[in-house]
């Protein structure tokens, strides 16, 4: 089964994203667990906890068909001590709240170095970040999210994917999640059919298949390597529609959130079911 669906919004309660997915006819979805903006939120109540869980199984969702995504303030990669120890307690309040919604993955952004250390300084911070977080809890595996490589962000090279992944002790507990936006825009392209199947097997090569937990489905409003991050709604953009008929034909990416990130969301239901004819 192919999952996919945007991502929801948690607003008016966090029951209210497994009601919306569906609303769409979505598969499965992506969706926050605190604002995205704020360093803190109020702790769920046990009742938010228990009609979130409730509200899943009436709608037919297991954790499989969701991909969390932690908020854009924490960064992993930055040298500042105080700065760093905010994004550690953003990241452990927002895996605790994972757990307690009986999710199994956060995606994150990695964050930037900010140009104050190297690349390979900070995809070592980045790692024994990701230890430190995975020692405080269980049963969530963190999901590294891809860039365009704007700002001293890491990751819009797989090597720097592969080098953080390579200082986690338990990697049975992070995995990577490819947007196809950021992908064109750090310079990967897949435009066509033979881009695309080269990407993934240099994918494959440098970090392996094995990690990867979901996708994020979007067009580009920039030109090819453009190391900009701005997402287009499918095939209104200078990506084209052509990825997306390649992804829905592999079955590699069967089972695992496939998640629309496009900016208009009057048209989700109707990319969901443009998808899900391409896959058949």
């Amino acid at each position: 089964m192919y999952v996919i669906g945007p991502h929801v919004s948690i607003g008016g309660g966090v029951a209210n994203a497994p009601k919306n997915a569906r609303a769409l006819g979505a598969t499965g979805f992506g969706m926050f667990v605190k604002n995205q903006r704020q360093w803190t939120a109020a702790p769920y109540a046990a009742a938010d906890v228990e009609e979130f869980k409730a509200q899943m199984a009436a709608d037919g969702y297991t954790a499989a068909q969701v991909m969390p995504h932690a908020g854009y303030l924490i960064n992993l990669a930055n040298p500042d001590e105080e700065a760093h120890a905010k994004s550690m307690g953003s990241l452990l309040d927002e895996l605790r709240r994972c757990m307690a919604l009986g999710l199994d993955k956060l995606n994150f952004h990695r964050g930037s170095h900010l140009r104050l250390i190297s690349p390979q300084e900070a995809c070592g911070r980045v790692a024994r970040s990701i230890n430190a977080a995975l020692a405080e809890t269980s049963g969530v595996t963190l999901v590294i999210e891809n860039t365009a490589g704007s700002g001293g962000n890491l990751g819009s090279v797989f090597e720097e994917i592969r080098a953080i992944i390579d200082g986690v002790d338990d990697r049975r507990r992070v995995g990577v999640c490819l947007d196809t936006m950021h992908t064109f825009g750090a310079g990967f392209d897949i435009r066509t059919r033979d881009g695309f199947l080269k990407t993934m097997e240099h994918f494959d090569k440098t970090v392996g298949m094995g990690y990867l937990r979901g996708l994020h489905l979007n067009d580009s409003k920039v030109e090819f390597n453009s190391h900009k991050d701005r997402h287009e709604s499918l095939g209104a953009g200078f990506l084209g529609i052509e990825v997306f008929r390649c992804i829905m034909a592999d079955a590699r990416f069967e089972n695992m959130p496939l998640v629309l990130e496009t900016p208009n969301e009057e048209i989700w239901a109707q990319e969901i079911r443009q998808l899900m004819e391409m896959a058949g």
